[in-house]
């Protein structure tokens, strides 16, 4: 019986997806996404915890969340983990985990950026958004808009009911 490596992630975007082209002209999509939890610690004070995932998305997938994605949007992913090897600027071997997404569903509204806290240090040498701004949230009562859901990187609108028709655009 072979093993399972699927992952699944609810969260917020840290910083605009930064989309390079390969030589070949496969696009990939670098981000991160947070998530976090609460819980009461031994004296029964309420405490938060974030954890970042690293995603890594390829193809029409990856040009679709460079397209829709910004900084504070919220994003449902799934995929599977990998690590990677790679060396530094100093030719040391360093070790990325990520989440290597198939699926991407994008989640409506924006996470107050205050309640974020600030993405980590990517030690993959990839920058970020570069500084822009980050799109204004949409109209909470707007939902007649063409927000894709992407399945394996084909982009399904919610306006076509030939597409997933029991998926429906969620609210937070």
């Amino acid at each position: 019986m072979s093993g399972v490596n699927k992952a699944i992630v609810l969260g917020y975007l840290g910083k605009d997806p930064e989309v390079r082209y390969q030589p070949d002209g496969n696009a990939v999509a670098n981000f991160s996404i947070a998530t976090s939890e609460s819980f009461k610690d031994r004296e029964g004070n309420k405490k938060e915890r974030t954890e970042w995932h690293r995603i890594v998305l390829w193809g029409r997938l990856a040009e679709i969340a460079g397209q829709y994605l910004r900084k504070g949007s919220m994003a449902y992913v799934e995929g599977k983990i990998q690590t990677r090897k790679w060396q530094d600027k100093n030719g040391e071997e360093r070790y990325s985990t990520e989440i290597v997404g198939n699926r991407l569903q994008l989640i409506g509204g924006k996470h107050d950026d205050a309640d974020t806290p600030a993405s980590p240090e990517s030690d993959t040498g990839v920058s970020g958004g570069g500084g822009t701004d980050p799109a204004p949230a949409p109209n909470q009562t707007d939902f007649d808009d063409d927000i894709p859901f992407i399945v394996n990187g084909e982009a399904c609108f919610n306006s076509n009911p030939t597409h997933f028709p029991l998926l429906k655009r969620v609210r937070f």
